[in-house]
């Protein structure tokens, strides 16, 4: 498992995992390297679930689409999604916030734009986008959420996330951020963030999750939320607008993740975002669905200072 270090960054608020990881429900084990995605088990995955002998039970029902799923990565082969337990922390995020709107970056093959968009859904909400480069996976959250009957509210959005933000907001499509969940390529989450801050989606009042800041962590992303806006601000006026994420040493495994079908990732360095933006936040501790210790940074944007 690849770990910060604890010198990296201090975890300053931390919430204790509500329960001990079940083994019963703990997925296949993750392959090593980068060969426990995007090697036919995804499409693999939709001929099982609509060759299910309960389809018809299935059909409509979110909650029967993802059963079928969390059986498919416990009985056939590893799935990176977030799973029960990360999941359930997200989702109660989401009854409290009532978000109109919601954002995820990275859907991978659906589970958690079908998870949390039923959420957003029952709570009132009227839009979940996914965002994923992929365009095989992309195609595999279309027929779930299809299935699922969430149509009306999951948009899915194949392409890299940085141009799929600006092209939304461009469009008139995405205005603010009420909800985002950040799950993509890791040394993404924070020059997406910050991307979302200079189009003034992100804002007073937005909520942030980012899943994997244990595994295999993200101490750039971490450092960034944990930063007060004099820290941030500092930064700024120096002209670093990638807050280490470019010299991060980075696991090759993290930062090579999608490079066979993708080749070498450029990130977007040259929006700064907006410094004076008060955020707090803390990790609450969890699992994979794999049973591996695992958290999720959730970050509430608190308010805007403007006379530093």
């Amino acid at each position: 498992m690849e770990m910060p270090s604890a010198t990296m960054v201090q975890f300053s608020k931390q919430e204790d995992a509500k329960a001990p990881f079940e083994d019963h429900k703990a997925y296949v084990a993750q392959e090593e390297d980068t060969n426990f995605f995007d090697d036919g088990r995804e499409i693999e995955l939709l001929h099982f679930v609509y060759g299910h002998p309960s389809i018809s039970d299935i059909r409509g029902c979110p909650a029967a689409v993802l059963k079928a799923v969390d059986e498919y990565a416990r009985t056939r082969k590893y799935l990176m999604n977030v799973g029960e337990d990360k999941g359930e922390i997200v989702s109660d995020l989401i009854a409290e916030v009532k978000p109109q709107t919601m954002v995820e970056l990275g859907g991978y093959v659906g589970y958690s734009a079908l998870l949390f968009g039923d959420a957003v859904k029952r709570a009132g909400g009227k839009q979940y986008f996914s965002l994923e480069r992929n365009p095989e996976f992309g195609a595999v959250i279309m027929a779930l959420v299809e299935l699922a009957g969430l149509s009306d509210v999951v948009k899915v959005v194949v392409g890299p996330s940085d141009q799929s933000i600006k092209r939304l907001h461009a469009e008139g499509r995405l205005q603010h951020i009420d909800l985002m969940f950040l799950d993509h390529y890791k040394p993404a989450y924070t020059t997406d963030l910050k991307l979302c801050e200079h189009l003034k989606l992100v804002t007073p009042g937005s909520v942030l999750a980012a899943d994997n800041v244990i595994k295999p962590g993200n101490p750039p992303y971490l450092a960034y939320v944990r930063s007060s806006v004099a820290e941030k601000k500092e930064k700024f006026e120096k002209g670093e607008t990638t807050n280490d994420v470019e010299d991060h040493d980075w696991a090759g495994r993290t930062k090579n993740q999608y490079k066979k079908r993708e080749g070498d990732e450029k990130l977007s360095t040259e929006v700064k975002g907006n410094p004076s933006l008060k955020y707090e936040s803390k990790l609450i501790n969890s699992f994979e669905p794999t049973g591996v210790p695992d958290g999720v940074e959730i970050t509430r944007c608190v308010g805007e200072e403007t006379n530093l």
